[in-house]
């Protein structure tokens, strides 16, 4: 194996999963603890999986980790802050050019 190809596959073992996690902001579909609207405040890897610590936004009392994988399921979590009627709203589709 030549020092390149080494250099690259070392690179992409390090390459971190959910690099913007920290901070972002996600809307629960269904009320979570009494709210909807939470911001990721830690993050934990714990083997293969990546846990993220929620906080809810209005009530900083309510605190909960979660595994990251579940804010792939839209049917589960919004990305940002959404309003009711955001959420309620079809997803746009969009055309292809």
């Amino acid at each position: 194996m030549e020092q390149d190809d080494y250099l690259l596959i070392k690179k992409m073992a390090k390459k971190q999963k959910f690099p913007h996690l920290l901070g972002s902001k996600w809307t629960a579909k269904q009320k979570t603890w009494g709210w909807r609207h939470f911001q990721v405040i830690n993050r934990k890897n714990q083997g293969r999986f990546i846990f993220a610590e929620m906080v809810a936004s209005c009530d900083e009392t309510v605190r909960f980790w979660i595994n990251a994988q579940q804010f792939k399921d839209r049917s589960l979590w919004q990305p940002g802050w959404q309003t009711l009627e955001e959420m309620n709203q079809p997803e746009e589709e969009f055309e292809i050019l």
